[in-house]
C-alpha cells in the first residue's frame, strides 16, 4: 500500500515547481531586466554630439565642434527631465548618462582645444588638457556619490556641462572671429586649466533645480527672457561664452563671500 506524503499547511508550505498560482497565494513581484528606450535616445545623442565634436576637430572644424559640444548640453538637460516625467528612472540610465557626459564633457573639450591651440605648447599643453580631463571624471565621480547629502540648490564644483561650456565657448568664439589659435595658446591654456581645477574645487555654483517654472512669474521677468534670447540670436558665440564664464566666476565670488563673511560676522546692535 502507498502513503501519500503529508505536506504542511498554512502559507509557510513549499510550493513546487509547475504549480499554477492558486487563489491566496502572496504575490510575488517580478522585475523585468532593461533599459528605457526614451530617456537613453537622448543620452545616446549627447554621446553622439560629443563623438562628432572630436571628428570635426580632426578636421579643423572648430566652431562646428563647439556647437556639437553645446547641442550635448541641450541634449544632456533632457534626458533627466524626460526620465522624471515618464517615470522610467533606472540604474542602468544613471550609469549610461555619467559615461555619456565624460565623453561629451570631459574628453570632447580637452581634445578640441588641445587641437586648436595647446599642440603648440608640447608637454605643456597636454598637461593642462589632461587637467581638464581628469577633473571632469572626478567631478562626475564625486557627484555620483554625494548626490544624496550635499545642497540640492547648489553644486559643489563647477558641472562639467558648464567646464565644458566654458572651454568650447572659448575655441568657438575664437574661431568665428578668425583668431589662429596658436596665437592664443596660453590664454587657452588658463582657460583650460581653471576649468578643469574649478570641477573639483568646493566652490558653490547655483544649480537652478529650485526654481519652478510652473509658477507665475512677473511681466518684467517675461520681458528679460526675450531680450536674453534676441541677445544670444545675434552673436551666439560671444552671448554664450560670456553667460558660462560668468557663471564659471560666480562660484569662486560666492565662496570668498561666505569665506569673509565668517571671518568677519556681523555685530549684533
Amino acid at each position: 500500500m502507498r502513503f501519500q506524503r503529508r505536506t504542511p499547511k498554512g502559507p509557510g508550505r513549499p510550493r513546487r515547481f509547475g504549480r499554477a498560482p492558486q487563489l491566496g497565494d502572496a504575490a510575488v513581484p517580478h522585475r523585468r531586466r532593461g533599459i528605457y528606450l526614451l530617456p537613453n535616445l537622448f543620452t545616446t545623442a549627447a554621446l553622439f554630439c560629443g563623438f562628432f565634436a572630436i571628428v570635426q576637430a580632426m578636421n579643423l572644424r572648430f566652431s562646428t565642434a563647439g556647437v556639437a559640444i553645446f547641442v550635448a548640453m541641450v541634449l544632456d538637460s533632457l534626458d533627466g527631465r524626460v526620465a522624471r516625467l515618464t517615470n522610467t528612472q533606472s540604474d542602468f540610465g544613471a550609469e549610461y548618462d555619467s559615461l555619456s557626459d565624460m565623453v561629451a564633457f570631459g574628453i570632447a573639450p580637452a581634445l578640441v582645444v588641445y587641437q586648436w591651440s595647446l599642440l603648440a605648447l608640447g608637454q605643456w599643453g597636454w598637461f593642462a588638457a589632461f587637467i581638464y580631463v581628469a577633473g571632469a571624471a572626478l567631478r562626475l565621480a564625486r557627484f555620483n556619490t554625494n548626490i544624496e547629502v550635499v545642497d540640492k540648490n547648489y553644486f559643489q564644483g563647477l558641472p562639467s556641462p558648464a567646464a565644458a561650456a566654458i572651454v568650447a565657448g572659448f575655441v568657438w568664439v575664437m574661431d568665428a572671429n578668425q583668431f589662429i589659435g596658436n596665437d592664443l595658446s596660453w590664454v587657452a591654456w588658463v582657460v583650460t586649466l581653471y576649468a578643469g581645477l574649478s570641477m573639483v574645487s568646493n566652490s558653490p555654483f547655483y544649480s537652478f533645480k529650485g526654481v519652478n517654472f510652473k509658477n507665475r512669474v512677473p511681466f518684467l521677468a517675461a520681458f528679460l527672457v526675450v531680450v536674453v534670447i534676441v541677445l544670444l540670436s545675434t552673436n551666439p558665440p560671444a552671448w554664450f561664452f560670456a553667460l558660462f564664464t560668468v557663471y564659471g566666476l560666480s562660484g569662486h565670488a560666492l565662496w570668498l563671500f561666505r569665506f569673509f563673511r565668517r571671518k568677519n560676522p556681523p555685530l549684533n546692535p
